[in-house]
């Protein structure tokens, strides 16, 4: 069964960095065309909840979004955890991997990865 993909405005970005990094993941892992990117939160991590990254089909509890090609997928609950976060890919000496900036998050831990609300 085919998922209709959203036009509605996502609640998250990713930054040209993130998205390029994202594809890059796609085509090198051979990610099969009916997965996209799903982003959400669960409980756990050493401030209380921490963010969900990875490759995974839409289910029905989920919206899906196009963000500039990227398909996007997250549990309609997970939406108000998230909203306005900016997803980015950092390449440096010091830290690689998918940064969470998150401005419903009111407070974070050294890891980056978890957060309270």
């Amino acid at each position: 069964m085919a998922t209709a993909v959203s036009t509605k405005l996502a609640p998250i970005s990713l930054t040209p960095r993130a998205l390029e990094e994202v594809r890059n993941i796609l085509i090198e892992k051979n990610v099969p065309a009916e997965y996209g990117l799903r982003v959400g939160v669960q409980g756990g991590g050493c401030s209380g909840m921490s963010y969900l990254l990875g490759f995974d089909k839409a289910k029905d509890q989920d919206e899906t979004f196009d963000l500039d090609g990227v398909l996007l997928i997250m549990d309609k609950k997970h939406a108000m955890y998230v909203l306005g976060m900016e997803v980015d890919f950092q390449d440096g000496l010091n830290a690689r991997g998918f940064v969470f900036n998150n401005p419903q998050a009111k407070s974070t831990c050294g890891c980056g990865s978890s957060f309270s609300s």
